[in-house]
């Protein structure tokens, strides 16, 4: 029955968050950093996304239930913030915003915003990762043992998306500039599509429980 578990939950999880696939996202979101900062950046965020995947699995529904808010009405939600952050890497609002000049001045603050929002939420721990985790959290039903596996497989999964961002800073100096202005307009198209699925999941999600 663990083992069970532990492998349904690592595949789950792994399938929702996607690690590799994230990576190209991350280099598009800290273009113009350094290595240093995307390390804090990448840092960061799997931190930030590991507690907050973790707190879901012990209390999101308790959280959810309290607030009267549905998990298709939490789908809905991440998937229009995510369609904003795919809007504007298409469009290049996000360097307009952020400097008028062709290198844009990083801060900390910037820093902490970008592995804060989208990169942890909704990229890591989006609306499909905080409802796997509830759900298995669910199928422990309190057993000690195997919520202390889940987490022990959520810090894998996580660890997993800080390696690929690690691997992805060499990856954007093969690409130089022109590479990585059109691999940031070719991923938002598909995080906009990412977006309208996970809105269109929530909806149906809402009807059928109507």
């Amino acid at each position: 029955m663990t083992l069970d578990f532990l492998t349904s939950a690592l595949v789950t999880l792994l399938v929702t968050v996607d690690p590799p696939g994230l990576a190209p996202i991350f280099l598009s979101l800290t273009r113009g950093m350094s290595d240093g900062e995307r390390r804090q950046v990448a840092i960061r965020a799997c931190i930030i996304a590991f507690g907050i995947m973790a707190f879901f699995g012990v209390a999101g529904d308790v959280v959810l239930n309290a607030l009267g808010v549905s998990l298709p009405a939490f789908r809905i939600a991440g998937g229009l913030l995510l369609f904003w952050i795919a809007f504007e890497m298409v469009f290049e609002r996000r360097n307009e915003r952020k400097a008028q000049t062709v290198e844009t001045a990083i801060t900390q603050d910037h820093i902490r915003n970008v592995a804060a929002f989208p990169l942890a939420i909704p990229l890591m721990a989006g609306p499909g990762a905080l409802t796997a985790m509830m759900l298995l959290a669910g199928r422990a039903g309190g057993d000690p043992l195997l919520l202390s596996g889940l987490a022990a497989i959520c810090f894998l999964v996580v660890a997993s998306c800080l390696l690929c961002f690690f691997a992805a800073t060499p990856i954007a100096k093969l690409l130089g500039v022109t590479g990585n202005v059109v691999l940031t307009r070719l991923l938002g198209v598909i995080l906009a599509a990412l977006a309208v699925q996970f809105v269109i999941d929530g909806v149906r999600a809402a009807i059928r429980a109507v």
